[in-house]
């Protein structure tokens, strides 16, 4: 018999390369990993670490076993959601994680939906940045995910997760009230190329290189003066004529600054794609399901299905 928890394990291994960042990401200690990898090693009588450096690898065996162990997983978790379908009056909990304009304006909503239509649901709900969200997804300790396909998110041909489309969400220029800007009837992202420009800091989320490749598909480079860590900053900053910045449509701040957000129109409209993530075979189950109608059911007029979206530039 093979314990699930170590498969998990072996996978995180792969995923993260060594066994402090294994530890990290699954909440073990690393002689827990270390314990869990040996014993796994030992059931199945083949080596799973081999040295390197100072550190360990993965044996070809034990890469061998990450192939096969994701089929074994997916189909755990299709027989979960078989189970669960078997379950009446299921309470939860239905954990759902996202980044942070996702939860404001996606999984508070959706998750305030179900609550409404079944107050007895457990719900947890959690902010954190793409590659945080997988690892819990990985972990076990969510199982729905939204997220952004940046460079930590799984390609789509990751067999331990299965992404969907959420929406294509269109970025809007925010300058400050009576900006020229405001007054033209129709404004593209490159007439802004001269202005200075504020983005979200870097190391908090993707918005800086969202902007840079924007403006680059528009065809220049933006003269970035100022960084802050919340929207309620780049609101302030702004309004106070400091520079322009694009903002997502499920963004929002401080309804008392003079702001004004323009739609852009032309070519090279920005859009980043918004997508669901699970462990794979798990989208059946049923509580995971509701999960899933019901982050659809919230998405915002201002925001359109991918169908409808004008194609988004690579980010």
């Amino acid at each position: 018999m093979i314990d699930l928890r170590r498969l998990h394990t072996l996978r995180a291994m792969h995923q993260y390369g060594t066994v402090t960042a294994t530890a990290a990401a699954l909440h073990l200690t690393p002689s827990a990993v270390s314990h869990h990898l040996r014993e796994l090693a030992r059931e199945l009588k083949v080596p799973l670490l081999e040295p390197q450096g100072r550190n360990v690898r993965l044996t070809p065996a034990a890469q061998l076993l990450v192939e096969h162990a994701d089929a074994l997983l997916a189909r755990w978790e299709e027989a979960l959601a078989d189970l669960e379908s078997h379950r009446a009056g299921e309470s939860g909990p239905l954990r759902m994680c996202g980044f942070t304009t996702a939860i404001s304006g996606l999984v508070a909503p959706a998750a305030g939906l179900l609550r409404r239509a079944d107050p007895a649901l457990s719900l947890q709900v959690r902010e954190c940045d793409t590659g945080v969200a997988l690892g819990l997804l990985l972990a076990g300790e969510t199982d729905i995910a939204v997220i952004e396909p940046t460079v930590d998110a799984p390609p789509p041909g990751d067999a331990r997760f299965d992404r969907e489309p959420l929406l294509a969400e269109v970025l809007d220029l925010m300058v400050p009230a009576g900006h020229p800007l405001t007054r033209p009837s129709r404004v593209a992202l490159e007439d802004a190329a001269a202005e200075p420009w504020i983005v979200v800091t870097p190391e908090s989320c993707d918005h800086h290189q969202q902007v840079v490749t924007h403006c680059a598909a528009a065809g220049f480079t933006p003269r970035v003066e100022h960084d802050a860590t919340s929207w309620s900053a780049i609101w302030a900053l702004v309004a106070n004529g400091l520079g322009v910045s694009l903002v997502p449509r499920l963004a929002d701040g401080p309804q008392d600054q003079p702001v004004v957000r323009i739609q852009l129109s032309g070519p090279s409209v920005p859009t980043r794609r918004i997508l669901t993530c699970v462990r794979r075979g798990s989208r059946e189950n049923p509580l995971i399901a509701r999960g899933l109608r019901a982050l659809n059911d919230v998405i915002p007029d201002r925001c359109v299905r991918p169908s409808q979206a004008p194609a988004p530039v690579p980010v």
